[in-house]
């Protein structure tokens, strides 16, 4: 879709605010997150802006190659989306819990599913935090931050 694309690259533009101190701060990351999402475009404009404030990306789009990028990748964060093909978010987060290593990487659950008793079920479930769709970066920039400190 040219069109979103289009208006992901302008908003992400407007989200830059090429400051000094956004330079500082993109300039000393180097941490990874996986981003598992099914939607393309939404994976394409959460790449857009995490790579915008100097985060490596690397992208799944179900749960099983997730659980795969993460045994092989070891990324220092996973944004995961609930509802995927082949294998659900909360699968897939056991699965990577299970493996050696993994179990303290932060997981943030992603979803449009703004009930409290999703948000109750996927912090059950061992999820580190929750973020709604659609996301607002800044918002998720700070969590980012936050679980990796």
């Amino acid at each position: 879709m040219p069109d979103f694309r289009q208006a992901s690259r302008q908003l992400v533009a407007l989200l830059r605010g090429a400051t000094a101190q956004s330079m500082v701060e993109r300039d000393s990351r180097d941490q990874t997150i996986l981003i598992v999402e099914d939607s393309e475009d939404a994976r394409y404009f959460m790449r857009l802006a995490l790579e915008d404030l100097g985060y490596l990306i690397i992208e799944a789009e179900d749960g099983a190659k997730a659980v795969e990028l993460a045994l092989g990748e070891r990324p220092d964060i996973i944004l995961m989306d609930l509802s995927l093909p082949v294998m659900d978010g909360i699968a897939a987060m056991e699965k990577i819990r299970a493996s050696d290593g993994l179990q303290k990487i932060p997981i943030v659950a992603v979803t449009a599913h703004q009930e409290t008793d999703f948000r109750v079920g996927a912090k059950a479930a061992g999820f580190d935090a929750y973020v709604t769709k659609p996301i607002d970066i800044g918002f998720l920039s700070e969590l980012i931050k936050g679980l990796l400190t």
